[in-house]
């Protein structure tokens, strides 16, 4: 049986909900549910009832409610596209009912930016015990970057050394202010202190402090800046050779602007203020009010390009590669009626729930991407979508 119950109803979940429509032989059944039942129901129309055959409304706060609706549809999987503060409570309800369990991000607290894995490896044991497995960060960043880095380990390198992921969206969407994902979880990703590993320990910067002009393939030069990554945190506890290890991302002067702006108000915050005689987190008023991500598909020109630069160690000689991929935004629109942005977290929760359930990887316990066999994820990722290059022996633009 390969039963999904996806949880989750956003601009990632269509794309994941598309691409295992597409592919029945891998998805018996597909069920959706959403805190607001109309967007599954939404959802559930356009794909046809055929695929998804059942639509359902779930507060994914409460372990109850995800404990019954689990019992109900009886899936052989949960995969969780909801937000990340959820995912403690799907997991409590995915062991309570004996159901596997994915997700593409890291947990995090809603009333703190705190981005780490401890919360979740802690329930490696009751997973392990039950027989159950839960798949971490299978989205791109973390998910594919985690693979591509096992892929370099296993076929490119003896010992890996320096790793610095990069995330560019070189694509133009025409809004004036803007996120291409959630916007509640972009902001505060961006707006925490940065965060790199290197000679052992962590280093903290001030947020986007540290600035490299990098030329990515397909796009051109783009200005990059250094932020904290949950995949940092994997990456460096499972590949212990690594000597440093950084994550980049690229933004406008014009997003940048328009962030500071937001800043100096104080719309960016997470803690709670009066209004009304509510309390209302600004952060949670301006996702409100900003551009849905999923509406941004129609339109949006341009690329993405997100990689890895690796540097390491060959019979003795020391080498750099990069292994990416370019997303075209038009193209992803032309598929599934998405941005580049959904579709490269989409398709990768995609793959990831198709190994588990033919068993390709399967494994009791709470794992992350890198922890697997990469070759066949990369595999699939040519052939459902996001189709990887390697260029080999290159100049690192990184110094070391």
């Amino acid at each position: 049986m390969s039963r999904v119950l996806i949880i989750g109803a956003g601009g990632v979940s269509s794309v994941v909900v598309k691409k295992c429509a597409m592919l029945p032989e891998h998805f018996s059944e597909i069920h959706l549910a959403s805190r607001t039942v109309s967007k599954c129901i939404a959802l559930q129309e356009e794909v046809g009832k055929d695929r998804v055959v059942g639509a359902y409304a779930v507060d994914a706060d409460n372990v109850p409610e995800l404990v019954e609706l689990i019992n109900q549809v009886k899936p052989s999987l949960v995969i969780n596209v909801a937000l990340p503060y959820q995912d403690l409570t799907i997991m409590d309800a995915c062991l309570e009912t004996g159901v596997h369990y994915l997700d593409t991000a890291n947990y995090e607290p809603k009333e703190e930016a705190k981005f780490e894995y401890s919360w979740q490896w802690a329930y490696h044991d009751r997973f392990k015990e039950a027989g159950l497995m839960a798949l971490l960060g299978s989205g791109f960043d973390p998910g594919v970057t985690n693979v591509f880095t096992a892929y370099a380990a296993k076929h490119y390198f003896d010992e890996i050394l320096y790793l610095d992921i990069v995330d560019c969206n070189g694509g133009d969407h025409g809004q004036a202010f803007a996120t291409n994902f959630n916007p509640e979880i972009n902001i505060r990703e961006i707006t925490q202190r940065g965060k790199y590993w290197e000679d052992g320990q962590w280093h903290e910067t001030d947020p986007i402090s540290i600035r490299k002009d990098l030329d990515y393939p397909g796009v051109g030069v783009r200005a990059s800046y250094l932020l904290f990554h949950e995949e940092l945190e994997s990456l460096v506890k499972h590949f212990p050779t690594l000597k440093r290890a950084r994550f980049w991302m690229t933004f406008g002067d014009a997003y940048l602007n328009h962030l500071k702006v937001l800043e100096g108000i104080g719309m960016t915050s997470i803690e709670p203020i009066d209004f009304n005689g509510q309390k209302i987190a600004p952060l949670e008023f301006l996702k409100a009010v900003l551009p849905n991500p999923g509406s941004l598909a129609e339109g949006y020109e341009g690329k993405t390009c997100i990689g890895t630069y690796i540097t390491g160690i060959k019979d003795g000689e020391e080498k750099t590669i990069f292994i990416y991929n370019n997303c075209d935004h038009a193209a992803c629109n032309a598929e599934v009626g998405a941005q580049a942005v959904s579709y490269t977290t989409g398709v990768p929760a995609m793959i990831g729930a198709m190994l588990m359930l033919n068993g390709t990887w399967m494994k009791p316990g709470v794992w992350n991407m890198e922890q697997f066999d990469p070759d066949p994820m990369m595999e699939r990722l040519n052939q459902y979508g996001l189709p990887w290059h390697v260029l080999d022996n290159i100049e690192s633009p990184f110094s070391k």
